[in-house]
């Protein structure tokens, strides 16, 4: 680099000591400097989003399969604030991120110019952590602080903003990577009082998240499940998990308010492994909030900064449970359909073709659930799906994972509603030549909304409202789309069409859109 270099090459070679291999970035004219330093400084992957929610939403993908932060790089206030629903959503889904925000020069802000905002009022919400630049020789320090905030345990969103002349002016040094803080051992006692209490009789759950749902922390849920006969769930939307051939079972706590309310009734004690107690996405006239029934008793083995997977090595220990699982799923493959293409059909067919260990970036909505009922019995796989319930998540979260693991089929499956929110993505899947296969299941309709239309009690509706819900006049042509920003695409108007063309995009690597016409 030299020995003379500004605050924003102080800046990237300090991301490259800590770690981050990936900017995911729609710069601007404040954020110049940081992009002419990816020339000056190598190891940092700089990768254009064509929209803020993609870059957020792909950094989220990352976050979650690698299991370290990347960057985003957005302009001012209004780029972080197209960024916000994906960080919301990675919020929600834990995800390490070092999101850099680039500001007006620190002497301008005075003149209140158009692009002038809060953009600290702005990141507040979604960031664990947070600090404005005020100096190019501190800058690097700041970054290492930032990355080591977005890696602490559970993961968190680390937001810096970064003023041009910071970026522009003469700094000294990079600075070294900080040591990360990690998961928390959780106590001996705790462990004692949770093997004490899955002994005393009472119908118990554990509630998984995190990494109790993967791996060595999903093994030894098996292993207490095996001695003590408690169920295994994890939420609706836990932002990752393992599930598939060879896999401890967990069942996947349902949407709909009424549903979790059956589901859990017969818990009397919800243990809780990096989770929170279960609650409805919404309220409903006449229906609870709150999911476990009256008198259940919630008590946490492990909170979100603490080591769930180890506290659950040392519960089954402290319990004395068997050294292995008592069950793990066997592989069901669905028989190929024919004829009619629904939900159904294009779950059986993406179950049978698809790859050992692929991962799936879903936001099939209300395709999903004949989806998650035959990938539970398919090849191993891992799922990553709208955890934070903003849709236009899916499409940006693939992005993220193919970069995370290149050498992994990643699966898009999504709804055409949520799809259109950041079909830019599809651009960046053609220009990084993702190996990512994208599922539109085009029902020309928010369909979750038709339902939920008459679930919080609206009675009979007309046109002008089932209007606001409804996709058609004009149909949205996602061959043409995909096409348009350099993906192959085709579309699939029977379950042996589908079949054909799936299979095909198992077998070839890089992008590739079916339109499901459901």
């Amino acid at each position: 680099m030299g020995h003379a270099i500004n605050g924003a090459q102080s800046l990237v070679q300090t991301l490259v000591n800590c770690g981050v291999e990936v900017c995911f970035a729609n710069p601007g004219t404040s954020e110049m400097h940081f992009v002419a330093a990816l020339d000056s400084v190598s190891g940092l992957r700089p990768v254009l989003c064509l929209f803020e929610g993609v870059a957020t939403g792909a950094a989220d993908g990352f976050g979650r399969v690698a299991g370290k932060p990347a960057a985003t790089l957005l302009h001012l206030g209004p780029g972080l604030a197209n960024g916000l629903a994906n960080l919301h959503n990675a919020r929600r889904a834990a995800s390490p991120i070092v999101n850099l925000v680039g500001d007006h020069a620190t002497y301008h802000l005075q003149y209140d110019a158009p692009l002038a905002s809060d953009i600290a009022g702005f990141a507040r919400p979604v960031s664990s952590w947070l600090h404005e630049a005020r100096s190019p020789g501190m800058v690097a320090g700041d970054t290492a602080r930032a990355v080591q905030a977005a890696r602490s345990a559970p993961g968190g969103i680390a937001t810096l903003i970064i003023p041009a002349d910071v970026a522009w002016d003469p700094a000294s040094r990079p600075a070294s990577k900080l040591d990360d803080i990690g998961p928390a051992r959780v106590e001996a006692e705790t462990i004692r009082e949770v093997a004490a209490l899955l002994g005393n009789g009472k119908k118990s759950a554990l509630l998984l998240r995190g990494s109790a749902l993967r791996g060595a922390g999903l093994e030894a849920a098996g292993r207490v499940q095996a001695k003590t006969g408690a169920r295994l769930l994890c939420d609706t939307f836990a932002p990752h998990a393992e599930l598939g051939a060879g896999r401890v079972p967990v069942e996947r706590i349902p949407y709909f308010a009424e549903q979790i309310v059956l589901f859990l009734k017969d818990v009397e004690q919800l243990i809780l492994v990096g989770s929170k107690p279960p609650v409805s996405f919404f309220a409903y006239p006449g229906k609870p909030s709150r999911g476990a029934p009256e008198g259940c008793a919630m008590i946490y083995l492990a909170e979100p900064h603490q080591d769930g997977a180890q506290a659950l090595q040392d519960l089954a220990d402290e319990l004395g449970a068997p050294p292995q699982p008592a069950v793990s799923t066997q592989l069901v493959l669905p028989e190929l359909p024919k004829g009619r293409l629904n939900s159904v059909s294009a779950a059986q067919v993406i179950a049978h073709y698809t790859p050992d260990h692929a991962i799936y970036a879903e936001e099939a909505n209300t395709s999903g659930l004949p989806l998650m009922m035959h990938l539970a019995r398919a090849r191993p796989l891992t799922h990553l799906p709208l955890t934070g319930g903003s849709i236009g998540q899916g499409l940006p979260l693939a992005i993220g994972a193919a970069l995370a693991a290149p050498d992994r089929k990643v699966v898009c499956p999504h709804g055409d509603g949520g799809a259109a929110y950041t079909l830019q993505a599809l651009w960046t899947m053609a220009r990084e030549n993702l190996d990512i296969t994208v599922v539109i299941y085009a029902n020309r309709s928010y369909a979750i909304l038709n339902i939920e239309l008459q679930r919080v009690g609206v009675g009979s509706a007309g046109a002008k409202a089932l209007s606001m819900l409804d996709l058609h006049n004009p149909e949205i042509n996602w061959v043409q789309i995909a096409s348009g920003l350099g993906v192959e695409a085709s579309r699939a108007s029977t379950a042996e069409e589908f079949a054909d063309q799936y299979a095909a995009a198992m077998k070839q690597r890089g992008p590739r859109l079916i339109e499901a016409m459901i």
